[in-house]
C-alpha cells in the first residue's frame, strides 16, 4: 500500500505539503497541488482514515438505530440523516432494533464500542431508558428521532396529537361520522400514544362517547391489525376508520379486502403516515404526511452541533408540522 511518503517523493515535495492538500489545512500553489494529485493517482494512495481518526480522537462516524428501516417514514428519515452526515464527512452506521428492547440495547453497546462520535435513536416501545442514559453519561452526544421519551437528550419529532384531532374532527364535522374506529397499534410507542390522545380529544370535543371496542390496539403489526380489525368490521361496523401508522393502515385495508369491503363506500378511511405516492392510489387515501426526511436532516444537524461543541445548551425538543391531505377515501372529492 502506497504511503504519504511515496506521494511526496514522486511529487518532489514534503509530506507536510501533501498532508495540506489532502486535508485542506493550508493553501498550496496550483502547480504543486496538481503534481501532488497526479502522484496520488499514480501511486494509488488512499488516506488511512482510521489512523487519522485516532490522532483526532474521532471516528468520523455516527450510529443510527431505527426500529424498522423498511417502513417508509423511517427510510426517509435515514436518507435525511445520511445526506447531512455525508455533507459533514461522516459515515452512518445503521442498526435495526426490530421493536426489541434487547436488540436496541445491544446495538447501543456495539456502536459505543466502535466509539461513534454521536448517536441517533428511534426508541422501541419499551426501551431500556437506562441503556440510553448510560451512553449519554459516558459523554456521547445523543439525539432521539421520531419517538420522544424521558431521556435527557435532544429530540426531534413531529406533532402527533393536534393533526390526529383535526383528522377525526374532519370526519365528524365534514362527513357526519359518529362511529369512528381507531386502528392504534402499540400505545406504548410514544407517537402512537400521542395520536390516540388526539383521537380521544376529537371525540370529546364533538360530544361523542368513547367506545373502547372501536379502539384496536395490539402489536401494531399489519397481520395483527388485520385480524383484530376483521372482527371489528364484521361485528360492529364503524362508519369510519382512522389508522395511526402505515403498518396499521395496511392491516385495516387487508381486513377490508378480506371482507369484500371498499372505501369510502362501506366505511371512510384515513391514516397517519400512509404510503409513498399516496395520491396514486384509487381511491386516493386521506393521510397525514410527516416531513420524515426533514426530521432526519434536522436531527443530524442538531447532533453535528453537539459533536463539534457549537451547541452547549440544555437538551432541546423540536417538533415539525405534518401536512394533512384530504382525498377520496374519507369521502372528499378528488
Amino acid at each position: 500500500m502506497a504511503t504519504i511518503s511515496d506521494v511526496a517523493r514522486m511529487a518532489g515535495v514534503s509530506t507536510s505539503t501533501v498532508s495540506h492538500v489532502i486535508n485542506g489545512t493550508r493553501p498550496v500553489r496550483e502547480e504543486t497541488r496538481t503534481r501532488i494529485e497526479d502522484a496520488i493517482r499514480a501511486t494509488g494512495y488512499r488516506r488511512d482514515s482510521l489512523a487519522r481518526a485516532l490522532r483526532r480522537s474521532r471516528t468520523d462516524s455516527v450510529g443510527l438505530i431505527l426500529t424498522d428501516v423498511s417502513e417508509p417514514a423511517f427510510a426517509a428519515m435515514a436518507r435525511g440523516v445520511e445526506r447531512e452526515a455525508m455533507g459533514a464527512g461522516l459515515t452512518v452506521l445503521l442498526a435495526n432494533s426490530g421493536e426489541d428492547a434487547e436488540l436496541e440495547a445491544r446495538a447501543l453497546e456495539v456502536l459505543a464500542e466502535r466509539r461513534v462520535d454521536g448517536l441517533l435513536i428511534a426508541p422501541v416501545a419499551r426501551s431500556h431508558l437506562e441503556a440510553i442514559t448510560a451512553v449519554i453519561d459516558q459523554g456521547t452526544p445523543v439525539v432521539l428521532i421520531d419517538r420522544l421519551n424521558g431521556a435527557k437528550a435532544d429530540q426531534v419529532g413531529v406533532e402527533n396529537t393536534a393533526p390526529m384531532r383535526e383528522l377525526v374532527l374532519h370526519l365528524v364535522e365534514r362527513h357526519g361520522h359518529r362511529r369512528i374506529a381507531l386502528a392504534a397499534g402499540d400505545t406504548a410507542v410514544s407517537t402512537i400514544s400521542e395520536r390516540r390522545r388526539g383521537y380521544l380529544e376529537a371525540l370529546y370535543e364533538a360530544g361523542i362517547d368513547v367506545d373502547e371496542t372501536l379502539i384496536v390496539t395490539g402489536s401494531g403489526r399489519a397481520d395483527d391489525t388485520r385480524e383484530r380489525m376483521t372482527s371489528v368490521l364484521r361485528q360492529q361496523r364503524p362508519s369510519a376508520v382512522v389508522a395511526a401508522s402505515t403498518e396499521t393502515a395496511v392491516g385495516v385495508l387487508a381486513a377490508a379486502k378480506g371482507l369484500g369491503l371498499t372505501t369510502p363506500e362501506d366505511f371512510a378511511f384515513a391514516t397517519f403516515d400512509g404510503f409513498p405516492h399516496t395520491d396514486l392510489f384509487r381511491p386516493g387515501i386521506t393521510a397525514v404526511a410527516q416531513p420524515a426526511h426533514e426530521i432526519g436532516a434536522t436531527a443530524m444537524e442538531l447532533l453535528l452541533r453537539r459533536i463539534d461543541g457549537s451547541l452547549t445548551s440544555r437538551p432541546r425538543t423540536i417538533r415539525l408540522e405534518p401536512e394533512i391531505t384530504y382525498r377520496e377515501s374519507c369521502g372528499c372529492q378528488a
